[in-house]
């Protein structure tokens, strides 16, 4: 039987969803976003160069790198006792990024030159508006300080050749060289040194800086369009950057909802991990170490007793899921097609893509029956390369009990994603119930 769905005023977290993701074109940006939210529910900021004055029941968060954000409620019980209840995500999604020096000048038009970042549907950035947000960093007198950036605006453009000069992209995809067919359009100037000083103009203006203070950049090119609901009675949505910007979100807006708790709540969104983590801000970093050993240190719990705590813990690692799609059934493994709007999807690999194992499988079905949300269960087809999470990474780094979730979507790594409308409210249940477990 078809699950029921949460009653329409429900839909708020789909709204707010849309909102965030709108809001934060960039990893960059996304933890501006998040730190928005912490600041609203009471949590302090913390400093990992400064020693850390923590409390029971207070509320705190951590940014590292600009683009990766903990944050966490101080459980009441000792954690040798309770263990950690820990759920990871990560901002960053697949897309174009300039580079250094990306003024291409030439036949009457300024191009940027981009890399691509991740594993993008590149035939889904071609013939939109897409805009530029990211990071500057400016010269100032105490040093480099970074800005954020953003133009939401169509300013630049990756134009298709017309049909009559491709014949064949109907049959055979619609392709691009990453070095010389993706530079993006942006106006109309010819001489290469004119280009690279209007760039370097604007990104001054952009940063509110002069242009000699301008040292470096982290800019990336994004659907401008904003999220949207469809279908006949909108229960579906859509938006750039659903993977994996909804698990975080719903990671946060369970995090802030968790009253007082025995167990520390935890949340970590990394970086990088479409590009495999293996980064400082990354997953495959010490990020998450670091902040479990900082917590130990303030119970004062030696090496024993650390390990007793992380025996205990628990990792949710919440990365959005593959949902079946009835034009192309052969993609999918037969006995696991699961559906937008029924609930979270637990992910299982056997080559360990995937943390889940039949245990944590079992756990986290628990916690979806208690909350009162269904779940579903998902594989990937055997003959397919299956894509992974942060969900291995942290779970050998750490040695925690670890399940992979995440909500069904279409399209997944297109410039337009699609997801279903219920779904997101089912997710922030499931993570709230695991916090107060």
């Amino acid at each position: 039987m078809p699950a029921v769905r949460p009653a329409p005023e429900r839909l708020v977290h789909a709204r707010d969803l849309l909102e965030f993701i709108d809001a934060s074109p960039t990893p960059w940006h996304a933890v501006a976003t998040t730190e928005a939210i912490l600041h609203r529910h009471g949590f302090a900021r913390l400093d990992e160069a400064e020693r850390w004055q923590l409390a029971v029941g207070s509320r705190y968060y951590v940014v590292r790198g600009g683009s990766s954000i903990a944050a966490f409620v101080l459980g009441s019980g000792r954690p040798e006792d309770t263990g950690l209840r820990l759920v990871g995500a990560h901002t960053d999604s697949p897309g174009l990024r300039l580079k250094p020096k990306p003024a291409l000048g030439g036949d009457g038009l300024l191009r940027l030159a981009v890399e691509v970042y991740g594993g993008p549907i590149l035939a889904t950035f071609a013939d939109r508006d897409l805009g530029l947000a990211g990071r500057i960093f400016v010269r100032t007198a105490v040093g480099a300080e970074a800005r954020l950036v953003g133009i939401d605006e169509p300013l630049l453009r990756l134009p298709n050749l017309p049909i009559h000069m491709n014949r064949e992209v109907n049959d055979q995809g619609l392709k691009f060289n990453r070095q010389t067919e993706l530079p993006l359009i942006l106006t109309t100037l010819s001489d290469e040194k004119e280009a690279e000083a209007w760039l370097r103009s604007r990104l001054a203006d952009l940063a509110a800086a002069d242009e000699a203070d301008i040292l470096s950049w982290e800019l990336a090119a994004y659907d401008v369009h904003k999220g949207s609901f469809w279908g006949a009675e909108g229960e579906f949505i859509a938006s750039g950057r659903l993977d994996n910007l909804a698990s975080c979100h719903a990671a946060i807006r369970a995090l802030v909802a968790t009253g007082d708790t025995a167990a520390t709540a935890i949340v970590t969104l990394f970086d990088h991990e479409e590009v495999g983590s293996g980064s400082a801000a990354g997953a495959g970093g010490t990020f998450a170490a670091d902040i479990v050993d900082r917590l130990c240190h303030h119970s004062r719990l030696d090496a024993e007793d650390r390990r007793r705590t992380l025996a205990r813990s628990f990792l949710i690692s919440a990365d959005m899921a593959h949902a079946y799609q009835p034009s192309f059934p052969g993609a999918y493994e037969p006995g696991h097609k699961v559906m937008v709007n029924q609930g979270p999807v637990i992910k299982t690999h056997a080559s360990q893509r995937y943390a889940t194992n039949a245990e944590t499988a079992a756990r986290f079905m628990g916690l979806c029956a208690a909350a009162g949300v269904p779940c579903q269960q998902y594989a990937h087809r055997g003959d397919l390369s299956c894509g992974s999470t942060i969900g291995p990474i942290v779970a050998a780094s750490l040695g925690i009990a670890s399940v992979d979730v995440g909500s069904a979507m279409w399209a997944m790594h297109s410039a337009r994603e699609s997801a279903g409308a219920y779904d997101q409210a089912y997710m922030i249940s499931a993570l709230g119930a695991a916090f107060a477990s």
